[in-house]
């Protein structure tokens, strides 16, 4: 109902043209340019047109965007500025843009500076890591007095090494005096896992000591490159890690001071995102030497601006309507209430084009059935108001734009369903009267309570239900008639009306509307016996037909599943509220003291805190599902492709139109 009707588009136009108007499509951001890929494999066309584009021009700016972005990030880094909550464009006309671009070599100049000190305080922070490892390795030789160079003299050999913790030295240098008396062991220290060990030997017998020391599991350590003692290295290391430590504070300072250029860089990262777009969309050109093809789509409200730039551009055109049921892209357009509620449609996914946006009649369903799950004033009016002062103060975009402005009314819903129940977190308004004051205050329920009624509620949620499935069956039923099926709109949606309000009517009528049981019981006979004789209509022959017929009232069970659902409605309702009242059940055991007035706030605080997020989280899939499944079930078909226009989809700035 809110799909915006497209044109086909497609234009032929002179190469010397191609980039200007490419500009100018992008600039109006209107058209979708779609492939064209498929005319390369028609005979008609092979020899005669080739794709556009070139690959290493997209690949040159997907190389600069990424070395733009490792830049940002370093800025980003050692910026001090207090950043807002959300993320936003900054908005900027077009002549201030290009104002800023024209110093391009100077920010690319800056960018390379940047590079350059990163690159710098990357090798410094390598060298870092590796003389913290080299300091780590040498803390256990810190008592080892003798040079770790020196590993033997004219008459004797040093060896350096470690043991496992679990070896007894004793029986170690046991065995070793069984070999020789002239030696010497030193353990140097010891941890968790082994033992530091220096010996020393004669030369000649080296060998053999070394053969009892590997029956130890011994491993050897050489310490290669290292000059004079372990303290002397180490000393020497934390020298080292001071002067690269102010090596790296000076490179943070430079780059620091380069934050005052990080907006530039910002609209330059912009431009090439731009430049890099434009660059790929030629691959769905097609070309000859000389001229330049583009099919298209646009939405038939801009056909007009669309060709006046084509116009001036001189290129020829032939706008259409898309042939009898040919897809074109979707672009949903709704009012401003009923466009947050979008990205619940958006969620599941787009209609195509040959079905209907649910988006408006679904929306105050979902409104209704958030605030009847989540259902408290408190809750309601903090869901509302925040949502309210991020619009207020932050320029979001996009579906976080969409979902915020939801929450915002389905706060409104939560708040008016409170006060219909009595609900203001739960009962906690009350508690503290009575804990702190000793009062009997109570705030009444405009409605009901439904911890006292639920079965008033569940009746009244089944009746949500109902009326929600026959609103979804009565869009069915329109897409019936306006496809030409009045007849199927009839027997396969109206009969069903008429068999399932008889069905309620035999059961439930006299307590709804005395005598209109046996109304209800013809109504049931006569739109099964219609059911039996049309549901099968399609198949051959008289048995096969009534076969069908029968067999399709026992989709009564999946009519009666769909109500059932609608249960949730109670159930999550009920469990806010239990949490609710259990909360100021806790909060009021403290007494009405000092303690009892903190314990009090700190359960409500974080109790609420909690009951808010959790049953505001289960609202929102609930509720949604109850669309999904219940009530897009009936009629839906999704599969819509977004559309996608040539459009400037800048990260950083969002670029003003100037109108004359």
């Amino acid at each position: 109902m809110a799909i915006v009707k497209m044109n086909k588009i497609s234009i032929i136009g002179l190469d010397g043209v191609k980039s200007s108007l490419i500009k100018e499509l992008m600039d109006l951001g209107v058209m979708e340019i779609t492939s064209l890929d498929y005319r390369l494999h028609d005979k008609d066309w092979i020899g005669y047109t080739e794709r556009d584009g070139n690959e290493n021009d997209i690949l040159k700016y997907d190389s600069k965007l990424s070395k733009l972005n490792l830049v940002l990030e370093s800025l980003d880094k050692y910026d001090k500025t207090k950043k807002p909550m959300f993320a936003v464009r900054k908005s900027i006309s077009k002549n201030e843009f290009e104002s800023v671009l024209q110093n391009e070599h100077v920010i690319n100049n800056k960018v390379e500076d940047i590079l350059r000190l990163n690159s710098s305080l990357s090798d410094l922070s390598s060298q870092e890591n590796k003389i913290e490892l080299n300091k780590i390795s040498l803390k256990p030789w810190v008592d080892y007095k003798i040079p770790l160079n020196l590993n033997e003299t004219k008459f004797t050999s040093i060896l350096t090494g470690v043991i496992p913790n679990m070896v007894n030295i004793s029986k170690l240098q046991e065995d070793i005096e069984n070999k020789t008396n002239k030696y010497f062991i030193d353990v140097i220290g010891s941890d968790s896992d082994q033992y530091y060990l220096s010996i020393i030997c004669l030369k000649n017998e080296k060998d053999d000591v070394y053969e009892i020391l590997k029956q130890y599991s011994f491993n050897a350590v050489i310490f290669k490159e290292l000059q004079g003692t372990a303290s002397e290295n180490i000393l020497n290391f934390e020298n080292e890690l001071s002067e690269i430590a102010e090596k790296k504070s000076k490179i943070e300072e430079e780059i620091s001071a380069c934050i005052n250029h990080k907006s530039e860089i910002q609209y330059l990262y912009d431009y090439t995102i731009m430049e890099r777009d434009k660059s790929k969309i030629l691959r769905n050109i097609l070309k000859t030497s000389k001229t330049f093809y583009i099919n298209g789509w646009i939405p038939e409200k801009c056909k007009t601006n669309v060709e006046n730039v084509l116009k001036v551009n001189e290129c020829w055109y032939e706008i259409v309507e898309p042939e009898q049921d040919e897809q074109y892209p979707i672009l949903l357009n709704n009012n401003s209430y009923t466009q947050p509620f979008e990205s619940i449609t958006e969620l599941y996914s787009l209609p195509s084009s040959s079905n209907i946006d649910p988006t408006a009649i679904m929306a105050p369903f979902y409104f209704m059935f958030f605030g009847l799950m989540l259902a408290d004033v408190g809750y309601g009016l903090i869901m509302s108001l925040a949502c309210f002062l991020v619009l207020r103060k932050f320029k979001i975009e996009g579906t976080m734009q969409k979902m915020t402005k939801m929450f915002f009314w389905c706060g409104l819903s939560t708040a008016f369903w409170g006060a219909m129940f009595g609900s203001w977190f739960g009962d906690a308004i009350p508690a503290a009267a009575n804990l702190f004051f000793n009062s009997d205050f109570t705030i009444k329920p405009l409605w009901l309570n439904p911890m006292t009624e639920p079965m008033t509620v569940l009746i009244f949620s089944f009746i949500f239900g109902i009326v929600h499935l026959f609103v979804g069956m009565g869009i069915s039923a329109y897409m019936l008639v306006r496809d030409g099926k009045p007849l199927a709109a009839i027997t396969d949606i109206g009969f069903w009306y008429g068999f399932i309000i008889g069905i309620a009517l035999w059961l439930f009528g006299n307590s709804i509307l005395p005598g209109s049981t046996p109304i209800g019981k013809w109504m049931t006979i006569i739109f099964a016996l219609g059911l039996v004789l049309t549901q099968g209509r399609e198949k051959k022959g008289i048995i096969n037909k009534l076969v069908s017929g029968v067999l399709s009232l026992y989709n009564i069970t999946s009519y009666l599943s769909d109500i059932l659902s609608y249960s949730r409605l109670l159930a999550l309702g009920l469990a806010s509220g239990v949490v609710s009242s259990v909360l100021s059940i806790l909060g009021t055991m403290g007494g009405d003291g000092i303690f009892g007035a903190i314990l009090f706030t700190i359960v409500m605080i974080v109790g609420h805190t909690f009951n808010f997020a959790i049953n505001a989280l289960g609202s929102f899939v609930h509720a949604a599902r109850l669309q999904y499944v219940e009530f897009f079930g009936k009629f839906y078909e999704g599969g819509g492709e977004y559309f996608n226009p040539l459009m400037k989809k800048t990260k950083y700035i969002k670029i003003i139109r100037e109108e004359n």
